[in-house]
This record gives structure tokens, sequence and C-alpha cells, in this order.
């Protein structure tokens, strides 16, 4: 399992995988949108979306987790 976590302070603007969909390395997951700049997280590996832990428009703090990828 791997936990996607945000580097960043922001509001998830965008998600763009569903639970139980797969993924590739270097897929798009998730946008967030901070100072008006949008900052995109990706797979770090080819897997499998296993829980999404935002909702779009979610405020979120620098460490929380966004999505775990399993195999």
């Amino acid at each position: 399992m791997t936990l996607i976590e945000s580097d960043t302070a922001g509001t998830v603007w965008k998600i763009l995988v569903t639970e139980g969909q797969a993924v590739s390395d270097g897929d798009t997951l998730i946008i967030l949108e901070s100072m008006k700049m949008e900052i995109p997280f990706e797979a770090e590996e080819d897997g499998v979306v296993q829980t999404i832990h935002v909702a779009e428009g979610d405020v979120i703090s620098d460490g929380d987790a966004l999505v775990t990828l399993g195999g």
C-alpha cells in the first residue's frame, strides 16, 4: 500500500480517479488549488486506487492523506 499525502495546504479542486480504478506511475490522481495555482498529485507507482481520503472542495493541510494505492 502506498499513501499519497499532500505536501502543501490548499483546496481539493478536482479528483480524477475513482476507488477501484487501476492507475500507472505518473498518472494524475488529484489536483489541488493553492494560491491560485493548480498542483497535481500523481501516482508514484502502478496500482489500484484503494481509498480516496478527500472530496472536491475539501480544505487540506500539509501532510493530509489524499489517496491510498494498493497492488
